[in-house]
C-alpha cells in the first residue's frame, strides 16, 4: 500500500517541538524581502536571512533539547544551518540538503527521534524543510551549487524525490510516467512529494519537460517506483556521499564519527 503523506499530518508520535523550527525560518524569509539587484541569481538580502538564522539557532535548538542533550548544540547546529545554503556563495544543492539528514540522523541518535517516528519525520518535518527550502529559492534565488546541484533532479534536490518515490512503491495505479499526467498532478502532489517535486518543477521552469528536465523525463520511462527508488538510492551514493567536491565541507563529531 502506498504512504499518503497525509496519514502522518494528525497527531503524530513526533514531538510538535520540532514543527516550529521551520515555520520561525520562515516568518523571516517575510520580513527580510529580496533587494532591487541586476542580476537574477543570488540576492543579498538572503545573507541578511541567513545572519538572522545564525543568531537564533542556538536558542532554536535548546527549545526541544532536554538539558542532559544541550552540550550537543555545538554539533548540531553547523548541521542545521548547513542544511540551508551557503551564504557566501548564496547557494544551494545535495551537501546542503545532506546536512538536514544529518541533523535528523543526530536527533535519533540522541533518541529525541524514535523508530515510530520516521514516518512522520519523512511525512511533517521534512516536508515542511523542502517547503521552506522552495520559498528560500524562489524568494532569494539560490544559485544551484555546482553543476545544476551537483545531481540535483531539480537543480537542487534528490531525498524528497528518492522519499517520494518509496512512498509510491506499492501505489496499484500510479506509475513512474503518471507524472506526465496533470490532472493526476493536480489531485495528488498533496498527498505524494514526488509529485509534488515534479509539479513544481512544471511551475518554475519553461518549455517542453523533456528539455529542462532530462534526466526526470528519462525515469519516468523506468516500468516501476521500486526500481526508481533503487536507482535514486544508488545515484545518491555514487553521486553525493562519495563525492569529495560535496563531501570535503561535511563535519564529523562525537554523533557522526569519521
Amino acid at each position: 500500500m502506498a504512504i499518503k503523506s497525509s496519514i502522518h499530518a494528525t497527531n503524530p508520535p513526533l514531538s510538535p517541538r520540532l514543527f516550529p523550527l521551520s515555520k520561525s525560518c520562515g516568518l523571516w524569509v517575510d520580513q527580510i524581502p529580496p533587494v532591487q539587484q541586476s542580476s537574477r541569481y543570488g540576492n543579498t538580502s538572503y545573507r541578511t536571512w541567513h545572519e538572522r538564522l545564525t543568531e537564533n539557532v542556538e536558542s532554536l535548538m535548546l527549545r526541544f533539547l532536554p538539558d542532559d542533550l544541550k552540550p550537543s548544540t555545538v554539533e548540531i547546529i553547523r548541521y542545521f544551518t548547513e542544511r540551508f545554503g551557503n551564504s557566501s556563495r548564496i547557494d544551494y544543492g545535495t551537501g546542503h540538503e545532506t546536512n538536514f539528514a544529518a541533523w535528523l540522523y543526530c536527533l535519533a541518535r540522541m533518541g529525541i527521534i524514535k523508530e515510530e517516528d520516521y514516518h512522520a519525520v519523512v511525512a511533517r518535518v521534512f516536508v515542511k524543510y523542502l517547503e521552506l527550502m522552495k520559498k528560500l529559492q524562489l524568494i532569494y534565488w539560490l544559485e544551484p551549487a555546482g553543476s545544476h546541484g551537483v545531481w540535483g533532479l531539480d537543480d537542487y534536490h534528490l531525498l524528497p524525490f528518492i522519499f517520494g518515490s518509496s512512498q509510491l512503491i506499492d501505489h496499484k495505479y500510479m506509475k513512474p510516467k503518471s507524472i506526465h499526467n496533470d490532472d493526476i498532478l493536480d489531485n495528488f502532489s498533496s498527498e505524494y512529494m514526488y509529485l509534488s517535486c515534479i509539479q513544481f518543477v512544471k511551475k518554475v521552469k519553461k518549455g517542453p519537460f523533456a528539455e529542462h528536465s532530462p534526466l526526470l523525463n528519462d525515469i519516468s520511462g523506468v516500468p516501476n517506483w521500486n526500481k526508481v527508488n533503487t536507482g535514486m538510492l544508488k545515484m545518491y551514493k555514487a553521486e553525493v556521499l562519495e563525492k569529495v567536491p560535496i563531501m570535503q565541507h561535511f563535519l564529523f563529531g562525537w554523533l557522526i564519527k569519521w
